[in-house]
């Protein structure tokens, strides 16, 4: 979310809002450039990398697009995911630079709390103090807090690099696309049950990510145990930023408390730091996952940035 926040000084050239299932391809491009323009100027993209992987590849059910127009030119964007069968919809919006204070963030926003039924949940990526402030206009209230962890990479690098101690038994292989899609899909679920936004990765989420410049199957690290993968660490390379992720890591629940993950995240920034060259590592975290931000911090990692998650009451 992403939006000046503060009192018109422009009348609008007769906005508009479009509410749509699916966008053309020139609708898509012309968001991605929405996207791009506010990134350059916030110094962090307002709208996720699922929300993006959504916007290239058109009708996804449960998600809808609201193109807003300042005039007849698109200035506005806002995607609203109704596929939790549990939680209220999540949605991220962004209005580009040059079509701020014109009060189009908070008509995205009332917008989508129309298409919401009024039970929404609205990140802040960064945590802007604007986007903190069109929260408050729009009566949402601080839901979540993630942290995007970072750290220097040095003592990764060489040959004195912490060396990672696996559980008996335990052997770790790299990623084999069209092989191993279906077992680590069904990896992926059983060790974030508990998170929907992680655990209900679908087979086309899978290879819309493979599909990525910056998949590498061999950053993609799975641990077996008896033929069965027991954990995995997915890493991504961020090159412009010279940033290594800790993308995705995970552990089956049977195979937890043996030390499995931190000998993964041990494996994932050994290859970001030596095999990638990449000087710092990423992650990000719950802030209210206080065993895993201990984890974090035990290695050196500590809080960069935070996004924020807003809702509506009830």
């Amino acid at each position: 979310m992403t939006e000046s926040g503060k009192t018109d000084t422009g009348k609008p050239r007769g906005r508009r809002i479009e509410v749509l299932d699916e966008l053309t391809p020139s609708q898509s491009h012309a968001v991605l450039g929405i996207i791009d323009a506010a990134a350059a100027t916030d110094g962090r993209e307002a709208v996720s990398e699922q929300g993006r992987l959504t916007l290239r590849r058109g009708h996804r059910e449960g998600v809808k697009h609201l193109l807003l127009y300042d005039g007849t030119e698109p200035a506005g964007y806002a995607q609203l995911e109704e596929t939790d069968p549990v939680e209220p919809p999540a949605a991220e919006l962004v209005v580009h630079p040059g079509h701020r204070r014109r009060g189009h963030g908070r008509a995205l926003g009332r917008a989508l709390l129309t298409e919401s039924g009024q039970r929404m949940r609205l990140w802040a990526h960064g945590g802007h103090p604007a986007a903190r402030h069109l929260a408050q206009l729009l009566g949402l209230t601080l839901f979540r807090e993630l942290r995007q962890m970072r750290m220097p990479l040095d003592a990764y690098a060489g040959e004195d690099a912490p060396e990672p101690r696996l559980p008996a038994g335990v052997t770790v292989r790299t990623f084999r696309p069209g092989e191993d899609d279906a077992e680590w899909l069904a990896l992926n679920a059983a060790a974030f049950a508990h998170h929907p936004e992680q655990g209900s990765l679908t087979e086309a989420d899978l290879h819309d990510r493979m599909a990525e410049p910056w998949f590498d199957p061999r950053g993609f690290f799975l641990a077996e145990r008896g033929g069965k993968l027991v954990g995995f660490h997915w890493t991504k390379v961020h090159s412009a930023e010279h940033l290594g992720e800790v993308y995705v890591l995970g552990v089956h629940p049977d195979a937890q408390g043996g030390g499995l993950g931190k000998a993964l995240t041990t494996i994932g920034l050994r290859h970001l730091a030596y095999d990638r060259s990449m000087p710092t590592g990423m992650l990000y975290v719950d802030a209210d996952n206080t065993p895993a931000v201990v984890v974090y911090e035990g290695m050196g990692f500590s809080t960069h940035e935070t996004d924020l998650m807003y809702r509506t009451e009830g």
